[in-house]
């Protein structure tokens, strides 16, 4: 399988993946997922949505166990952010047969589309529409870098984009959302662990800065006449690295658009994207708004004026106890439980039905990048402790 999914969206210069929402990798991503439960037998389904699912049993039964994650990608991503869940998933189901486990539950594999928001700017597309948590009316507004609505571009894709909306139903049939994911930070390697259990997910959000000046020539104007958003940028930037420092937190400006984006021209406009993070709502609260006043301050002193726009957030997400004990029962208490930072469709559904999550090592820490990386006795061992939980949820 993994051979199979690896090239799917594969840059060749970069070697990182540019699996966006409803384009041709995401495509050939569906494609391959569709393939997986056909062959083993499942029952495929693609939701109003766009989340697919390979269901064994009667989804109309109730109290089903799911499991699964994403295939999409950040720009130029590793090949493990998401692909590890889903791929785990059938392989779990595989070692589940192979034991000759009976199902007293129906049991369901999922992806979930558009999960790291890299075409329309917002993270967890398909499992928010899912659970309410973004509105039929936010959704029609969403737009990519070149104007495309997200509704346009799931037509364009063959799916049709009107039934679109909250989907009570089917969470109402779930007991419990599991979902195995690569470790996004170094915990499991210092801890020596190949496998932990997730115990929550930091607050987070994304805020769109504009700072608005005064275009005009980079050759003949006077650095004392110029209104540069360009300058009150920049500054931001480093005050966004002293907050998040000095709150112990996360602060991160890593997407910039410039007009008139000339080299010789004094911008216009400059809008800056700040992903932030922290451990509980204070820490979040102060980071982002001491980078606001100094932004302000700075857009005060240069003559810029400026926009601050929240585009999303997330609250801290505490996965259910029972069920995270459960796991930690099932596993025999030997795996250590730890938080992140980074968001998941498991925490969006948190609030509809009870969810947990298992992270794999990853030895270097390092996500959201070509050099993401996962050993494979390690996805094995994630694989087992995945059939396990499944095998204790689901069978008889």
């Amino acid at each position: 399988m993994w051979r199979d999914l690896a090239p799917v969206g594969r840059d060749a210069g970069s070697g990182g993946y540019r699996r966006y929402a409803w384009n041709g990798a995401d495509a050939d991503c569906r494609a391959w997922f569709r393939e997986q439960a056909e062959t083993r037998g499942l029952a495929y389904e693609l939701d109003r949505n766009g989340n697919q699912w390979a269901w064994l049993g009667d989804p109309s039964a109730g109290d089903a166990v799911v499991t699964g994650s994403h295939l999409d990608s950040v720009p130029d991503g590793g090949a493990f952010d998401g692909p590890l869940g889903v791929v785990s998933s059938f392989a779990a189901l595989d070692e589940l047969r192979r034991r000759g486990a009976r199902f007293a539950k129906p049991l369901a594999i999922t992806n979930f589309g558009d999960e790291e928001g890299a075409r329309f700017g917002l993270a967890c597309v398909g499992s928010r529409l899912t659970a309410g948590q973004l509105t039929v009316e936010k959704a029609h507004e969403l737009r990519d870098g070149e104007g495309v609505p997200l509704t346009r571009a799931m037509e364009a894709a063959g799916h049709d984009p009107s039934a679109i909306g909250p989907d009570s139903e089917r969470l109402a049939g779930i007991g419990a959302f599991i979902e195995l994911h690569v470790e996004q930070g170094r915990a499991l390697d210092l801890s020596g662990d190949p496998v932990g259990i997730a115990s929550a997910i930091w607050p987070h959000g994304r805020w769109r800065f504009d700072f608005r000046g005064e275009a005009n020539h980079a050759g003949t104007t006077r650095l004392a006449d110029r209104r540069d958003p360009m300058l009150t940028y920049a500054e931001t930037v480093l005050a966004a690295r002293r907050e998040a420092e000095l709150a112990g937190a996360l602060a991160t400006f890593g997407k910039i658009s410039v007009e008139p984006n000339g080299v010789n021209a004094i911008p216009s406009l400059v809008r800056g994207w700040l992903d932030s993070r922290a451990a509980d709502q204070a820490a979040l609260d102060t980071v982002v708004a001491g980078i606001e006043a100094a932004a302000r301050e700075h857009a005060d002193r240069a003559g810029v004026e400026l926009r601050v726009v929240q585009e999303s957030f997330t609250p801290v997400v505490e996965f259910e106890h029972a069920l995270r004990d459960e796991l930690g029962k099932i596993l025999g208490g030997r795996l250590p439980v730890l938080g992140t930072g980074a968001g998941h469709d498991a925490g969006i559904l948190s609030a509809s039905v009870p969810t947990a999550m298992l992270f794999v090592r990853n030895p270097t820490g390092v996500s959201h990048s070509p050099a993401e990386y996962a050993a494979e006795d390690d996805c094995v061992a994630g694989v087992l402790a995945l059939a396990d939980v499944l095998e204790g949820l689901a069978c008889a």
